[in-house]
């Protein structure tokens, strides 16, 4: 089972983000994704990050956005936002891992077309600032008609709700808050 720790940029503390992967990786992390949108420190952190995760975890460290910076770190994948899935291309040339987030059947089926590993499908349970929920019908239709693996994102915070994804047909999990 994918257990995909999403870092929160409010609780991934640089230059040593060690405790913070640790703590992911206590609860079983098998990726970790570096996201902090808006840092101008970006590839700087994500160099500690990709070094971290190597020398820390027994994770794969996933960068967001960036496929060159990925690269050169030598991370494990990169992690496309729905808005950028036309770059999967370019990352899968540079040999890298590549998962896309989508919201919609055709995001995902875009996404696999263009030669995705994953895709993260949201929000399956409602979560904070992202609109309506799938719901657990509607998620199971969209991963029913994928031939790659779909990683349950939003509203994942418990057992309860990880045992609900994987009931409906999700390769595993994506989460902030449960490993936060």
């Amino acid at each position: 089972m994918i257990r995909y720790a999403i870092s929160d940029p409010r609780t991934l503390h640089f230059p040593d983000p060690e405790d913070d992967l640790l703590r992911f990786a206590e609860r079983g992390a098998t990726m970790i994704l570096y996201r902090d949108k808006a840092n101008p420190s970006y590839a700087q952190n994500a160099e500690c990050f990709v070094d971290a995760v190597r020398s820390r975890t027994s994770a794969q460290a996933i960068v967001h956005t960036d496929e060159a910076l990925a690269a050169r770190l030598g991370a494990d994948g990169v992690h496309f936002p729905s808005t950028q899935i036309g770059r999967i291309p370019r990352a899968k040339a540079l040999g890298l891992y590549t998962i896309a987030s989508t919201h919609t059947l055709d995001e995902a089926l875009r996404a696999q077309s263009l030669g995705a590993d994953a895709v993260t499908l949201s929000p399956l349970f409602l979560s904070p600032g992202k609109g309506p929920a799938l719901g657990i019908e509607r998620f199971r239709g969209i991963v029913g008609k994928l031939e790659i693996p779909v990683i349950a994102l939003g509203g994942i915070v418990d057992e309860e709700s990880i045992a609900e994804a994987l009931a409906a047909g999700a390769a595993g999990f994506a989460s902030i808050r449960y490993f936060g």
